[in-house]
């Protein structure tokens, strides 16, 4: 007996943290039982790696580090996470909500090759984490599609607010549009559920009826588990 994977996944600045809080929130208000996982583990030993490499220790460009080498970094941080904190809920049948999870190589990693090279990337990057180090493939996958100006809107917005900076994937506006569109092919490639943030005009739809799409995907997606 095995659980259910299921995986809310978009662009940095697509509103996915916001959203993954009202579902949880959700969850815990409907008395459904998860357990729920944000990558990468920044607070971890094992994301030692990733934060130098967010960081620009490896260079100021996200291109300056390669699709496959930064793809390890933050899978090693996912094994470690599987080995610590919720593989054995999973393999007792539990509910694991994850905000972010191997798909977000796909997306990130990805966007670093032309996009003839994309499938092959999507291929190698499964194999190895999935059947190489062990890790279950999610049951569903939630691809918010949010439009790259405006995500860079909701960027710079959080930064100001904040007082931070944000890292090389998240001040680098060309590399951001380069993700999207390899979102929107991973996310046919590999059978993702599309929830568009923005309605068929082109405005940006509000964060309750973005949630409430998000929940009929999850209601239908769980209801066979147990």
């Amino acid at each position: 007996m095995v659980g259910k994977l299921i995986v809310l996944e978009g662009t940095d600045g697509s509103g996915k943290s916001t959203q993954f809080r009202l579902l949880c929130d959700r969850l815990q208000k409907e008395g459904k039982a998860f357990q729920k996982l944000v990558f990468p583990q920044y607070s971890e030993p094992s994301s030692a790696l990733l934060r130098m490499y967010l960081g620009g220790e490896f260079g100021s460009h996200p291109s300056d580090v390669n699709a496959y080498a930064a793809s390890v970094f933050f899978a090693v941080d996912r094994y470690a996470a599987w080995k610590k904190v919720w593989g054995k809920g999973y393999e007792a049948g539990e509910l694991i909500l994850s905000d972010r999870y191997t798909t977000s190589n796909a997306v990130h990693q990805g966007g670093k090759l032309s996009q003839e090279k994309q499938p092959a990337f999507f291929d190698w990057l499964f194999d190895f984490e999935y059947h190489k180090l062990g890790l279950p493939a999610p049951d569903a996958v939630i691809y918010l599609d949010m439009p790259t100006g405006e995500s860079v809107k909701l960027l710079r917005a959080r930064e100001s607010a904040t007082h931070t900076k944000g890292d090389i994937h998240e001040v680098d506006a060309d590399y951001l549009a380069a993700c999207r569109k390899t979102a929107q092919l991973a996310a046919k490639h590999c059978g993702w559920q599309r929830v568009s943030c923005v309605d068929e005009d082109g405005r940006l739809r509000s964060i309750e009826d973005i949630h409430q799409e998000i929940w009929a995907l999850v209601s239908r997606s769980i209801s066979t588990l147990q």
